[in-house]
């Protein structure tokens, strides 16, 4: 008597994986919401997300509008390529300018020139007048204590802000998206993906990138510990002396307090291995907004920001 060979177990990679959950997190918002928007900066998170919204709806073209919140000191590069992303796909693109409250006089320029931290009003504002019922953000909890906190589903109060205490258990991937009228939530498909993960995933999918994501030669200054690039928004000072050296970006922001690394890491293999031994979080080593105190990132959700 002959015994069937059994098959073979069938092993899923890890990207596979991740990918799998965010198509399925995607379909899923699609499914339960009305007015879905993406969160869309030209950032390397935003992108790969957009990148899956294409995948999980392809060949139909994707079902939700982009919204930028554009703080005014944007890097140049970055907006060029969101503006040809947005070209290239057919895409609705949704501007909340930062600079636009200031013009208004809602907002008040800072006396240390963030505009990250401004950002909020702004956000709430293009979420309320769209009537968004559902904002996909590129959050991942790798990044910041506050992040690892959040659900995949982490609905948002009529004002915008975030409570932990009203978190929902998301047992085997099941997602409640019940909100009530004026609530919202804001959705994170790449939540359980690593910074490491994204930069394997823009490897294999060949993702193109802004170039300042890959060594260059840039001038720069040092403050608080950062290589921050010379703008508008009130840098450098006197006592800041401006050098020529070769940096990246880990990840992109408002240009007052986004810092560079310096690096040599040119292709995305060098980016990979130089992540890859890494001990630093990228928003704890290049971000000023999230060092300015400890519960920053904690706070400013509470108030409504990402």
């Amino acid at each position: 008597m002959t015994t069937a060979t059994p098959a073979p177990v069938l092993r899923t990679a890890h990207l596979d994986a991740l990918e799998a959950e965010s198509v399925h997190i995607f379909r899923e918002v699609a499914g339960e919401f009305e007015r879905p928007v993406i969160l869309f900066s030209g950032g390397k998170d935003s992108i790969v997300m957009l990148h899956l919204a294409l995948k999980a709806f392809a060949p139909a073209p994707v079902p939700f509008a982009l919204l930028h919140v554009d703080t005014g000191h944007n890097f140049p590069e970055v907006l060029a390529y969101r503006d040809r992303t947005v070209a290239e796909h057919h895409l609705r693109l949704h501007v909340a300018s930062v600079q636009d409250f200031i013009d208004r006089g809602v907002l008040r320029e800072r006396p240390d020139g963030l505009r990250n931290p401004l950002q909020t009003v702004p956000l709430l504002d293009g979420i309320e007048s769209n009537k968004f019922d559902a904002v996909f953000g590129g959050g991942r909890r790798d990044e910041e204590k506050a992040r690892a906190k959040e659900r995949v589903f982490s609905l948002r109060d009529e004002f915008g802000a975030w409570d932990p205490r009203r978190q929902r258990p998301e047992l085997w991937s099941l997602y409640n998206g019940r909100h009530a009228v004026g609530e919202h939530v804001r959705v994170f498909p790449l939540s359980n993906w690593t910074e490491l993960d994204v930069w394997q995933y823009i490897e294999r999918e060949h993702i193109e990138l802004p170039e300042i994501y890959y060594a260059h030669e840039r001038e720069v200054f040092r403050r608080d510990g950062m290589w921050l690039t010379a703008g508008q928004w009130g840098g450098p000072k006197e006592s800041e002396p401006v050098e020529t050296r070769l940096v990246r970006y880990r990840t992109v922001g408002d240009m007052s307090c986004t810092g560079a690394v310096d690096s040599d890491a040119a292709t995305i293999e060098a980016v990979i291995t130089e992540i890859a031994a890494s001990r630093l979080t990228e928003r704890g080593a290049t971000r000023a907004d999230d060092k300015m105190s400890e519960a920053a990132m904690e706070d400013r959700k509470r108030e409504g920001y990402f």
